[in-house]
């Protein structure tokens, strides 16, 4: 008896499933760049309110899965997300309590999936990485001609790394390690990669 042939199926990694050819590499301990869209790329976030509750969302599901945050950008139709693993969970789980969340507050009575079923998950080894992917998150307002320096679009991580200020969201960065040792709070979350 031959083994079944994979062509089209969908195989199960880590629980997750996924497309065959499409692999996850969840428990590494490294950082994820996260992309996801909405429902057929439609412009669901277009507004500052839906925006808004993106962010509160993500918050609360950074603090309930314990994974930490060091970027993100959400644009009108999808969102990038550079994100440390969750203490007891798969980051795939993270991601789906965070996209329900969204979708029970911005989607109640519509016909149509706010999100698309899948997301683009890319590990980040490195630290040249990390920040290459930052860059990007950073400016994509820019590059999509929605303000004209990443300052300018409040909805992302870039203020936090230029000021230190704290928005929406905890973002894991040297401003916030700095504050947590003045606070003698050790990071119970893990960032991603050291070097």
């Amino acid at each position: 008896m031959s083994p079944p042939s994979l062509t089209g199926s969908l195989i199960v990694i880590q629980s997750i499933l996924v497309p065959s050819g499409l692999r996850r590499f969840q428990q590494t301990g490294q950082l994820h760049f996260i992309t996801f869209s909405c429902y057929r790329r439609q412009a669901r976030l277009s507004t500052a309110q839906a925006r808004a509750v993106f962010e509160g969302a993500l918050e609360q599901a950074r603090c309930s899965y314990g994974f930490g945050v060091p970027g993100y950008v959400v644009m009108p139709e999808h969102v990038h997300l550079l994100a440390g693993e969750p203490e007891g969970a798969l980051l795939s789980t993270a991601l789906q309590a965070l996209k329900q969340s969204v979708a029970r507050r911005l989607a109640l009575r519509s016909a149509e999936p706010f999100w698309q079923a899948r997301y683009y998950d890319f590990n980040v080894w490195s630290n040249r990485k990390r920040i290459e992917k930052l860059r990007y998150i950073h400016r994509n307002p820019v590059t999509r001609g929605l303000v004209a320096k990443p300052e300018d679009w409040a909805w992302s991580s870039y203020r936090h790394y230029a000021t230190g200020v704290e928005g929406a969201v905890e973002i894991e960065s040297e401003w916030t390690a700095q504050k947590r040792e003045r606070m003698g709070v050790v990071p119970r979350v893990r960032s991603g990669p050291a070097s």
